[in-house]
């Protein structure tokens, strides 16, 4: 059940006023993910299948970087989580880190938690790679998921 979810680690999070099978339609192809996952980042391709290739970019100082990986866990109306690494060696991390997307029933809907994880594993760097990327995630795709959902 569920990908572990490291101690040290990125979590934000949002309530959704909607079930978790509502919820998940937007996880259910690459061009939903799109729809509120693309800001900052750009999905170009997701596989939502265990073993799925994963591939993003981001714009680092004007230049166009890829990450991506795999899907390690796909459990429709609870969880998707990937294996991510940066494509440049220059950034890579020495072992994979993790994107988990977990969705949780709640009174009031649908809890959904986006944990960037796996620091731990970096020994001394990890309180500097996960402050780093602590400042960089913001809440707006989850907010943008919520008012798509909400929407519909």
């Amino acid at each position: 059940m569920g990908l572990e979810i490291s101690a040290v680690h990125v979590r934000r999070s949002a309530l959704i006023e909607a079930d978790p099978q509502r919820v998940w339609q937007e996880f259910e192809s690459s061009p939903k993910i799109s729809a509120w996952l693309n800001q900052g980042h750009v999905l170009h391709r997701l596989e939502p299948e265990p073993g799925g290739a994963v591939d993003f970019s981001v714009d680092i100082d004007g230049t166009e970087v890829h990450f991506g990986g795999r899907v390690v866990v796909l459990e429709p109306g609870r969880e998707l989580s990937m294996a991510i690494n940066w494509e440049s060696e220059e950034m890579a991390w020495p072992v994979d880190l993790y994107w988990t997307f977990r969705l949780t029933s709640h009174p009031l809907g649908t809890l959904v938690e986006l944990f960037h994880h796996g620091f731990d594993v970096l020994g001394d760097t990890a309180a500097q790679e996960v402050e780093g990327y602590e400042a960089g995630w913001s809440n707006n795709h989850l907010t943008t998921l919520r008012e798509i959902v909400l929407g519909s």
